[in-house]
């Protein structure tokens, strides 16, 4: 059995390609719907693209559906299979902190995909998540963002939503990255126009490669979502050229 979806332009994080964390989130969906499992690792293997058509199904000898590849015509663009989570999530930030800390958002001043949904600075309020996770106070290697949410509240915005911070958390200038795997659980989703912290945490670094854990809080510091991530790094030009 398959199934298809496309991502509109809206939801992009590189200018021609998806928010990683969005597209992994609906892809999540589609493994939950046919397995029930709820958590799910999602391993991008290309940037997926914009307004395409995407096949998502098992292979044949698969028939229970355990991993799922999603294609644009013969390209393999991601793959999702059951996950775990290996370590503990970042603790709380008290919201006011957490809104205090959008002043050190490097990506006001350097962004390498400034119209991302998520966490770009050039999306108006309404159109984009505009989270902008800065640098807490006496915690090294952790960031964290409030978070509005709209009347748009499904798992795939709340993956959206944990994905960026996390990588804020290893982001530095001249040294752009895009998310190349992430797992994650959505226990709760959150209420629109609720207030919510998300804190994003830096695991480590391996070369090319960096590894993030964000989590998602209501304001009374209970744990809805929390995800683990790799990044990668990259060339923006080329990334953004298609």
């Amino acid at each position: 059995m398959t199934s298809s979806l496309t991502v509109e332009p809206r939801f992009r994080g590189p200018a021609r390609s998806a928010n990683g964390g969005y597209i992994s989130g609906l892809l999540a969906e589609e493994l939950r719907r046919r397995t029930g499992n709820p958590i799910a690792t999602v391993t991008l293997r290309r940037p997926p693209p914009l307004g395409t058509e995407l096949v998502v199904g098992a292979e044949e000898n698969d028939p229970a559906g355990h991993t799922l590849h999603c294609r644009a015509g013969d390209l393999l663009v991601a793959e999702v299979t059951a996950g775990h989570l290996t370590g503990p999530a970042p603790g709380p930030v008290p919201y006011a902190v957490a809104a205090a800390t959008a002043e050190g958002y490097g990506g006001l001043a350097d962004h390498p995909f400034p119209t991302c949904f998520t966490c770009g600075p050039d999306r108006a309020p309404g159109d984009g998540l505009r989270l902008f996770p800065g640098p807490v106070p006496g915690r090294a290697d952790t960031v964290a963002t409030t978070w509005t949410p709209g009347s748009e509240v499904g798992v795939p915005i709340v993956w959206a939503a944990l994905d960026c911070p996390g990588g804020w958390s290893v982001l530095t200038p001249g040294r752009p990255m895009v998310l190349g795997r992430m797992t994650a659980e959505v226990s709760a989703t959150p209420l629109p126009h609720g207030e919510y912290v998300i804190v994003g945490h830096a695991r480590g670094v391996d070369g090319r490669k960096a590894f993030t854990s964000t989590a998602l809080y209501d304001h009374a510091g209970g744990l809805l979502a929390r995800a683990e991530a790799t990044w990668l790094v990259i060339d923006p030009d080329t990334i953004n050229a298609g």
